[in-house]
């Protein structure tokens, strides 16, 4: 199957021995890095049915076109414009806004709960909503170009597509880091902290293409038959095993193969422990001294960020550290949602991408103004909960 080269998503497949196939998904925007759009986000959950329902489909492969990015993000533009159509109203007159975040965390889950294994070629820019397509992956590969990140704090928005689900699972406190100080992070450090699982160089894609094409997958068994889910399970079993196995022979260790999050954890650790925002401020503000120019970066690029968001980062990371997938995804939508009615979103991206001044004016302006009773808005539900967009997502979790 295949599309017309103008699409925002390209699908094709791989021919593979035994008859199977491999499903390709191509996120086809590179000149805006990949962002995914909610038409972006519809191709793929269509899609991502039709592969999961076809038995000749061994597995799925996500990737970007051009050499720059995976996924930089979502689309922030039409996200400002709908906050600006609908600036003063109440949070769920926002209807473009509900439904991009909805739609987003929904292909989100999808890939985190997906019957068959799907690979990410994490290559390149690897941030906010590519984030949330990677790591729904059960095989997730970077390259030495890759760059990962959640940013948000500097849009005034928060690690969401699940990435407070994510970042409550890094090594100590480096997820609450990486959200408040929106660090980047290359392969070494990916691999490190459990956001990759391999290392493979980027030339390698067609040799990677071609090993997935020489495997004999297994094939799941018809529905119909009164053993179809040990065979479906054994299928699922093995292809996953064909696919590490395949992988690791072209897996390399990356260079270098320690990374500033590694080499930097013992200080991290003790800059973000305390369970008092004030004083997790003052630790990363004082890493503007350390010789090192990733942790230099890392506090300046917290001390320009929304204070609202650093707030509402920190009580989230909080709030959902033993929520299911499920309820964290239906948490960060609400937030979300407020977030584009009284939070420094539009602002943010305001200041980053329509005017590009780089002096966003965030409301509130102090950490101290941002307090504990603040935030509490961001976490009250607009509607009925019967009327939540995802509210019989993982309704088994």
């Amino acid at each position: 199957m295949s599309q017309l080269d103008e699409s925002p998503v390209v699908f094709s497949t791989i021919p593979c021995a035994g008859g199977m196939c491999a499903g390709v998904a191509t996120l086809n925007a590179p000149k805006t890095l990949n962002g995914l759009t909610l038409d972006m986000t519809r191709l793929l959950a269509t899609q991502l049915e039709h592969w999961a329902s076809d038995s000749k489909v061994a597995l799925v492969i996500l990737k970007g076109a051009g050499d720059k990015a995976f996924c930089a993000g979502g689309d922030l533009h039409a996200l400002h414009h709908s906050m600006l159509e609908y600036a003063g109203l109440a949070p769920v007159a926002n209807v473009y806004a509900g439904t991009f975040f909805a739609e987003e965390y929904a292909l989100d889950y999808r890939l985190h709960t997906f019957p068959k294994p799907v690979l990410v070629w994490g290559d390149g820019i690897v941030m906010g909503g590519g984030m949330g397509l990677m790591m729904g992956a059960s095989h997730r590969i970077v390259t030495e170009t890759s760059r990962l990140a959640m940013p948000e704090i500097s849009i005034g928005l928060f690690p969401d597509v699940g990435g407070t689900w994510l970042l409550n699972r890094l090594p100590g406190k480096t997820g609450l880091f990486m959200g408040l100080t929106g660090a980047q992070v290359g392969a070494a450090d990916a691999l490190f902290a459990g956001l990759a699982d391999y290392h493979v160089e980027r030339g390698k894609w067609d040799q990677l293409t071609q090993a997935v094409a020489s495997v004999s997958w297994t094939a799941c068994a018809a529905g119909q038959q009164s053993n179809f889910r040990d065979d479906r399970d054994l299928a699922l079993t093995n292809n996953h095993a064909k696919l590490h196995q395949l992988i690791a022979q072209l897996a390399t260790q990356p260079t270098p193969l320690v990374g500033p999050l590694q080499t930097h954890q013992a200080l991290i650790q003790r800059s973000c422990v305390s369970s008092n925002l004030d004083q997790v401020a003052a630790n990363l503000l004082a890493l503007a001294a350390q010789e090192d120019p990733w942790l230099q970066r890392a506090a300046k690029t917290f001390a320009s960020g929304s204070p609202g968001s650093a707030r509402l980062t920190f009580a989230l990371l909080e709030r959902t550290k033993r929520m299911s997938l499920a309820q964290v995804f239906r948490t960060e939508w609400i937030a979300g949602l407020m977030a584009a009615s009284h939070g420094d979103f539009a602002e943010g991206i305001r200041a980053l991408l329509i005017d590009k001044d780089k002096q966003p004016k965030w409301n509130p302006a102090t950490l101290q103004e941002a307090s504990a009773d603040w935030v509490e808005k961001f976490f009250t539900l607009p509607i009925p909960p019967f009327k939540h967009p995802l509210h019989t997502l993982g309704e088994l979790s």
